[in-house]
Formats: structure tokens, sequence, C-alpha cells
């Protein structure tokens, strides 16, 4: 496919629907505070990049714990949740009957305000510098109540947009009976199921223990029992983040390029094994905690690498339909299906690049969840590095080469020839500048730099001078993705004024020779029944022993 055949997919055609203009609306506001949010992140995590290289000193009295917190609370957990949401109702008005019902839209509407309301105090509070916990609720750093209140805010409205996903899938199973649902509703709603059960830990925290002991009603909290809670959340948020871009590499891009999804019954497999293994898993990143017996660390280490099995899946889903699909277009040998890929088509080129990365980045949490291994990299920059690859790349790029096609499908525009060159631009700059960035965080993370620390050389101390030179590298990698960051936001405000004409929502259809999809993939009891009976297994002990032992509290500190 070539640049020429994008801007001719988009023109209006008598087999295009165009989106509901409802329904279009709420997605787009969604999309666009998302991308605020990237842009004022960006900007953050730029001028963060730039302290710890010893490049610039900050004006203003602007502390560089502030940039963190404020870079990794809008980026990491503002940008993609508004973005996700937005995403997958998009795609439940699409698959569902081609609107959504009118009570999903008001909990879509109502969501949308209840967490751009908890954005805006939350940023205020950082601005402010209140909240400078490094945005993980990580006690015994203490916030303002007002910050655990705005985020409290934004879990809430998305659990409100989630049950609004809920009920019209369940509308749409009623009166359908006997129909399997459509693949990427299935999927949604599989992620959101995932969502609502895994922030039931952090919702926790932050209601018992986080605003209580922030108000100062008690005087110390148990930290061992909130990181715990945190991260019986922080894991399964990753997945989170990754099963939308996962939807798009199953259902969108096989459309993209022209061929068949693989497998429909593998693609609904992979996203239940997601459900059952990426939540009783938050131990591998305790694994230096003391207080947790070995044995809980260890079972949650074997569902850990548990998770591997659907990823390995979902690349061969996916890999099987692009050879597939070059196999039809005449391609020979082992690689021939490669060059008959669509490589100038941004809406392909963006994900795909993610794909790859997401190599490197799978291996990294191999890893990371690997007890002797991760105690070498434990609280070093390799861990930020691991991070960037999965989250700020893999699921990033995806989220790009989402926007540059859903953006017109849903305001009626189309993605012209020019536009599309700038988001290859984009995505080249995105993938060098994180190849700089990250790569610098992985080997210097080896040599043992700390993450979460602004710019020192510890006294000019010798091992502390020879992690400059990767220090530097790493805020000139920032540097090249904020001005991806740029480039991204004006290509926004490009879609949003291209020329007008009916976009093609891309699903994609199932191979005629797949195997039939087996209804227990359906049966959402059975599977949830086993993730909470996995949960009760990993987690129930360990929270009695940690609430009934004598575990000392500890008061809060400020320390920026």
């Amino acid at each position: 496919m070539t640049t020429a055949t994008i801007t001719a997919a988009s023109k209006a055609t008598p087999q295009t629907e165009r989106f509901d203009r409802r329904d279009g609306s709420l997605v787009l506001a969604h999309i666009l505070f998302a991308f605020a949010a990237l842009f004022l992140g960006g900007i953050a995590g730029v001028l963060q990049g730039l302290v710890r290289g010893g490049m610039i000193e900050l004006p203003a009295g602007i502390g560089y714990y502030q940039l963190l917190t404020a870079h990794g609370v809008l980026m990491a957990l503002i940008f993609t949740t508004f973005f996700i949401i937005g995403f997958l109702y998009s795609g439940l008005s699409k698959t569902l009957g081609g609107q959504l019902l009118p009570i999903s839209r008001r909990m879509g509407w109502v969501g949308f305000g209840l967490m751009a309301l908890g954005t805006v105090i939350g940023t205020v509070v950082i601005l402010l510098n209140q909240a400078s916990v490094l945005y993980t609720f990580y006690a015994p750093l203490k916030a303002s109540p007002f910050f655990y209140i705005a985020l409290a805010h934004v879990v809430v409205g998305s659990w409100i947009s989630g049950l609004g996903m809920f009920y019209n899938y369940r509308y749409w199973k009623k009166t359908n009976k006997g129909k399997m649902s459509p693949l990427f509703s299935f999927m949604a709603v599989a992620t959101m199921i995932m969502w609502q059960i895994c922030t039931i830990g952090v919702a926790i925290e932050v209601l018992f223990q986080l605003i209580p002991w922030s108000f100062g009603w008690v005087d110390t909290i148990n930290v061992l029992l909130s990181r715990t809670l945190f991260w019986y959340f922080g894991h399964p948020l990753v997945y989170f983040w990754l099963l939308p871009a996962y939807i798009c590499w199953y259902v969108v891009i096989p459309k993209i390029i022209g061929g068949k999804i693989f497998s429909d019954a593998l693609a609904r497999l992979s996203f239940m094994l997601f459900i059952l293994f990426s939540i009783p898993v938050g131990f591998h990143h305790q694994l230096m905690e003391p207080g947790i017996s070995q044995f809980w660390k260890y079972l949650q280490v074997v569902l850990t690498f548990m998770v591997i099995v659907p990823s390995l899946m979902t690349a061969f889903s996916l890999f099987a339909s692009f050879e597939l699909y070059g196999r039809s277009k005449g391609a020979k040998g082992l690689f021939g299906w490669f060059k008959y890929l669509p490589w100038k088509d941004v809406r392909f080129f963006a994900p795909f690049m993610g794909m790859l990365i997401f190599i490197p980045a799978g291996a990294g949490g191999i890893i990371n969840a690997s007890h002797q291994m991760n105690a070498v990299v434990h609280n070093t920059l390799w861990v930020t590095g691991h991070f960037h690859l999965t989250v700020a790349t893999s699921v990033a790029l995806t989220f790009f080469g989402i926007t540059y096609w859903l953006i017109p499908a849903i305001t009626g525009r189309t993605l012209t020839k020019r536009m599309n060159g700038w988001g290859i631009v984009q995505t080249i700059l995105w993938c060098v500048g994180m190849f700089f960035m990250s790569g610098a965080m992985h080997t210097v993370g080896l040599f043992g730099s700390p993450r979460r620390t602004a710019y020192t050389t510890y006294g000019d101390h010798p091992d502390a001078i020879l992690w400059m030179p990767y220090h530097v590298a790493m805020a000139i990698g920032g540097t090249i993705l904020f001005v991806a960051v740029v480039i991204m936001i004006a290509n926004i405000v490009g879609l949003l004024r291209a020329p007008k004409g009916d976009t093609e929502y891309p699903i994609g259809e199932v191979a005629e020779t797949a195997e039939k999809t087996p209804a227990l993939l359906e049966r959402w009891g059975v599977w949830i029944g086993v993730c909470v009976v996995l949960i009760i297994v990993a987690y129930t002990i360990p929270i009695m022993d940690m609430i009934g032992n004598d575990v000392p509290g500890s008061p809060g500190y400020k320390m920026w």
C-alpha cells in the first residue's frame, strides 16, 4: 500500500458508514484531553532530562521532583487512561450497532468529567509542590490530601466509564442471543474488567490509608501494606496500557494492511489469560522488600512468567497475519512477506515499530521479574529504561498510529499524503530519541546509576563521573522525543483541519481458515471466578500477616 492509497481509502464510498456524531464528540474529548496531558508531561520530561544531565538549572524555585511527579502522572496515568477509554468507546460504538446506548454515552461523559476534574486538581497540587511523591503513591512520602482525592476522582471516573461499556456490551448480548460478540468489543470489555479489578487495590490504599494519613487523622501508615496494595494495582496497570495496543495489533492492523485476522479464538484466549495472570503478580515489584515471605514472592514470580504465554501467542498471531497477507501477494521464502507490508503508511508503520520494540522490552521484563537479576538492576535507571520501552514506546507508538485514523474517522476528515509523511517523520524521531534515552538508561543502570534522583556527582565520586556521559545521552534523547511530541500535537491540529471526507474505521475480518471460537471463551463468570481465586491464593495470607503482625508504622515525609 502506498501513501497515495491512504487518501484514496479515506474518500467517501457507498460502503463507508459515518461515525455517530454524538459518540464522536465523546471520543474526541477523551483523545484531545489525552494529548494535552501528553504535551504538558512532555515539557516536564524534557526539563527533567536536561537537569539530570547537568545541562540546565531550573528557574523560579521549580523543583526537579515536581517535574518528575508531573511527568509521571500526566504521561503514564492521564494520557494513557483518557486515550484508552476514548479508543475503547469508539470501538464499541462501531462494532455494537453503529452507536452507543444513550445511557452508556451519558456514563462516558460523567466519567470524563470526573477524570478531567481530578486531573486539573491534581496538576495544580503538583505545581504547588504539595505532591512531589514520584507519582506512585509510595509511602512514607506524603502528598497533600487533595492530590490523593484528585486521583481518586480519576479512578472513580474510569469506573463509571467502564460500567457504561459493560452495560452496552450486555445489552448487545441480550439482543443477539447465541451470537459471538465482535472481537473488538470483547477485548474492550476484557481490558476494563481487568482495570476494575486491579484498581480496587489502589482505591483501598487511597481511601483507607493515604487520605486519613495525609489529613493527619492518623499519625502513621503501614508502609508494607500500602506498597503491596499499590503494586496489586501497579503491575496490571502495565497491561491496562498494553491491551488496547494489542486490540489495535489484533483487530485493526490486519485491516489496514489488507489482510485477515489469523485466529479469533487465539486472540480471545490471550486476553482471558491476561485477566488471569496480570493481577496476582505484584510481589515481583517487591522482591527486595523485607517483610514478605520468600514463598509468596516465588509464587507470584511464577504467575508473572505465565504472562509471557499470551504475549508469545500475540506475537505468533500477528506475524502469522503478516505472513498470510504476504503469501497472498506472492511472497516467497522465509521472510519474503516482509517487503509487502505498507511501510509508507503511518497507520501501520507506527504500531509496527511499537511491536518490534516490544521484543527487547519484554526481554527486560523477564529480567526484572527474576529474583537474582532483579537484585542487580533494582532501583537503577535500568528499570526506568524498561518502562520507557514498554509504555513510552510500544504503547505510545501504537496510540499515535491509532490517532492518525481515529480522528479522521470520527470527525469526517481524511488523512492526507502530507500528514502521513509527517507522521512517518514523527515516528522515526520517536524511535531515535528512545534509542538514545532508553539505551543510555539500560546501560548506565547496569553500572549502578540510581533512578529518581536529580543531578549529582556524589562528591565527584569516580563511579558517578562515569555515569555522566550516559545522563547527557538521556537528555539528548529526551530532547528528540519532545520534538516528536510537538510534531504529534501539530499533526493532531492538522487532522482536525484536514479535508472533509469519509474515513473508514478499520475493523479486521477473521481468516476463512481459522478454527471456530469456543463458546467457553465468552463465559465471563468462569474466567473472572478463576481470576478471583488466583488473587485470593496469592494475596490473602500475606496481607493478613501485614495487618495482623506488629508491622511498625511510619510518619509522613515531605522531602522536597
